[in-house]
């Protein structure tokens, strides 16, 4: 075992050609200008869709924000007055129901958003 390992350590390893096989030319084993432009291509496409994802990330986290901003207003606005968000009767909660517990609800009877004024 031991005088085979030697064999193998000094034995030549076998020299690369420089060339390609008969038969092919550099022409079939490189992808060439057209694959160079489509690879261009998808790099490019890539990054505009990376800048619009992150532009459009950026913009949901300020409109939270700025949701968040009101909503701490709406509630210290509240606090000081007994009757609801900006003395409308309406509770700072966003729930939309007056503290008398009536709904008036116009699209349902055609008044708001019918388009036919």
């Amino acid at each position: 075992m031991h005088s085979l390992l030697i064999a193998l350590a000094t034995a030549p390893a076998p020299t690369p050609t420089p060339s390609l096989r008969p038969g092919l030319s550099p022409d079939q084993v490189t992808p060439g200008f057209l694959g160079f432009l489509l690879t261009a291509f998808i790099v490019v496409l890539t990054a505009v869709l990376i800048v619009d994802m992150v532009r459009r990330i950026r913009r949901v986290r300020y409109r939270a924000q700025v949701e968040a901003e009101r909503s701490d207003a709406a509630g210290e606005t509240a606090e000081a007055g007994s009757s609801g968000a900006h003395g409308t009767g309406f509770p700072a909660d966003g729930t939309g129901v007056p503290a008398d517990g009536r709904v008036s609800r116009p699209e349902v009877n055609g008044d708001a958003g019918s388009g036919n004024r």
